[in-house]
């Protein structure tokens, strides 16, 4: 799957999602690392600050474009006549996907992991500011604000619970292929009420994902990602993050017409 971008920009609101974790395994149960270096207290921070680190950055640049497709006028305008550069994006975009989720080892090469994950957030955050230009400024900025506050929460959450949300990563990846389907079905059905819908159980399912990712970053639950993928476990908080936002601007925007 995608994220959000699998049809057509003038009809944003059937946005099939992606979730970075759909590609090889980069997983593994904790009980066979006991005497790993993860278990050293200082990797794992270091881990984890270097994927905030990247994460913030990826973000920053995504939402700095949104908010320049949304308050500038004339790109506004550029971009909903050329919608032939949301169809280049998407393909850069799922070229550079494909290189990060399927080749392990150069996903941990640096520079060159950096270099597809910068050429990735750029293709996608043109395609995310392209789909907020269809939208309400009121509705973008209530959108991003929503997000905010569901993303922190659903990251303190993460980071205090007790219960393992791990464990939960097959049903929420079956979950998202009916979640996919269900997509197609969007398409041909226009119907407002469904549309809602639809996105609610999007927007539920990916701040799952958050959830779930997020203790794979942390590694103190019964599965973790290897501290040596930080662009894979960008990729996937960013990706889930990303998909929440749409998501949620996409309830906003139906409810407001």
């Amino acid at each position: 799957g995608q994220p959000a971008f699998g049809v057509d920009p003038n009809d944003s609101m059937d946005s099939p999602g992606y979730h970075g974790g759909d590609g090889p395994p980069s997983y593994y149960g904790n009980d066979e690392f006991v005497n790993s270096g993860w278990e050293d207290k200082s990797i794992r921070q270091a881990f984890i600050r270097k994927v905030f680190m990247v994460l913030t950055v990826q973000l920053l640049v995504t939402f700095s474009f949104v908010a320049v497709f949304t308050f500038a006028t004339d790109v506004k305008v550029f971009v909903r006549r050329n919608q032939w550069t949301y169809y280049v994006s998407y393909a850069v975009f799922f070229v550079s996907l494909i290189v990060l989720s399927c080749c392990g080892e150069f996903r941990r090469k640096h520079p060159w992991n950096l270099v597809a994950l910068s050429i990735l957030t750029l293709s996608l955050s043109y395609m995310v500011g392209m789909v907020a230009s269809y939208y309400d400024t009121d509705a973008v900025i209530m959108a991003v604000g929503i997000t905010a506050v569901v993303c922190f929460t659903v990251v303190l959450f993460s980071l205090q619970s007790k219960y393992d949300f791990t464990s939960c990563w097959g049903v929420l990846f079956v979950c998202l292929i009916v979640l996919l389907l269900a997509s197609f079905l969007c398409i041909f059905i226009q119907n407002k009420i469904l549309h809602i819908v639809y996105a609610s159980l999007g927007a539920l399912l990916f701040t799952c994902f958050l959830a779930v990712d997020t203790q794979l970053l942390l590694g103190n639950k019964k599965m973790a990602i290897s501290p040596e993928e930080y662009v894979y476990a960008a990729l996937n908080l960013y990706t889930d993050i990303i998909n929440i936002f749409l998501y949620i601007l996409a309830i906003v925007g139906r409810t407001r017409e």
